[in-house]
């Protein structure tokens, strides 16, 4: 897996205020738990290959096109952070399972062209299968959960799934709505996107029964899930597609209602007016600058960067070490990537 160091020479612009960490880049991060990332890497081939052929190849089609592979990343450190000291790939695999079920069914749901610069699975292999491969993903992550962690891990992770199948009904629902409040925003984007991280992050801790841990840990893969998430809505304005894998300003011709333009139209009333008729892609430059000069990108990664401290200042009740140290790197970056 590659992952892009911060850079953090003289921080300005949208990096201004971002704190330094000891770990210095996010391929420190991975180094303090490569073994770890490499053993679940080589478990999440075999179990997507453990099936009927056609599953297996659509399963694999989205696992090796390009993700960031954050929440198997959130286990290991989380686990390690907690003392813990057995393996642990196969309980990596269970959340990075349940989201790749939930990146099959959601580019069915919105009928998607392309993920991470490639064309969707249902537009290679169609949606029947690709719904029942994301199915198979979601069942393997709780097999995988009560294997690896016990009733209480599979619990709590059916429970996360429930969530995030609310957010996305809430969010389909929303579709086009421009009267969207920011409560509505906040609790879409808690439950599609930061419960799982959340229970990833924590689910090491559940492992050794370390309640106050647990705690901890949920709470700060809340809040970094909810930065993570407003980052990837900020950089569909701010521009690097290599970093979200969708087009710049795909959200706004979709009219998306995310925390940027959510922002916007309360600086920019006549924004919410320009949008009340769906946008061309010819009039998407126009638009794009509008919602940028409205400092809305800047006031979200603002918002993104408050939910990160108050995730760090969770953290403090777990004993000072490399994989804690690494928590915190990593939900810096999670933020400033968008800078």
């Amino acid at each position: 897996m590659s992952i892009r160091a911060l850079q953090r020479p003289a921080p300005a612009g949208l990096h201004a205020g971002a704190p330094l960490t000891r770990l210095a880049s996010v391929g420190q991060v991975y180094a303090l738990v490569a073994a770890d990332m490499e053993a679940s890497e080589k478990s999440l081939d075999e179990l997507l290959g453990e099936t009927i052929p056609a599953v297996s190849e659509i399963g694999r089609y989205l696992a090796a096109s390009g993700g960031k592979r954050v929440r198997p990343l959130l286990t290991a450190l989380g686990a390690r952070a907690v003392g813990f000291e057995g393996p642990v790939d196969r309980m990596m695999c269970a959340g990075e399972l349940a989201h790749l079920g939930s990146l099959l069914h959601d580019d069915v749901v919105d009928d998607s062209l392309e993920r991470r610069g490639r064309p969707t699975a249902q537009q290679v292999f169609t949606n029947p299968g690709v719904i029942l491969t994301g199915d198979f993903c979601v069942a393997t992550a709780m097999t995988i959960a009560a294997e690896e962690g016990g009733l209480d891990a599979v619990l709590t992770l059916a429970r996360t799934v429930q969530l995030m199948s609310e957010g996305e009904v809430s969010q389909l629902l929303n579709r086009g709505n421009l009267d969207l409040s920011l409560s509505a925003y906040h609790d879409v984007i808690q439950k599609k996107s930061a419960a799982l991280i959340a229970w990833c992050v924590s689910v090491g801790a559940r492992k050794v029964g370390d309640q106050v841990a647990v705690e901890a840990l949920e709470r700060f893969g809340n809040s970094i899930g909810i930065a993570f998430q407003i980052t990837d809505d900020v950089l569909d304005y701010t521009g690097d597609r290599a970093l979200t894998g969708k087009r710049v300003g795909q959200d706004l011709l979709e009219r998306k209602l995310t925390l940027p333009l959510l922002l916007a139209f309360d600086r920019n009333p006549a924004l919410r007016e320009r949008l009340a008729t769906p946008p061309t892609p010819a009039e998407l430059p126009e638009l794009l600058e509008l919602v940028r000069a409205s400092g809305a990108p800047e006031a979200a990664l603002a918002e993104a960067r408050v939910r990160v401290e108050a995730g760090i200042t969770a953290l403090k009740v777990l004993p000072d070490s490399p994989t804690r140290s690494g928590l915190i790197t990593l939900a810096h970056y999670l933020v400033e990537r968008a800078s």
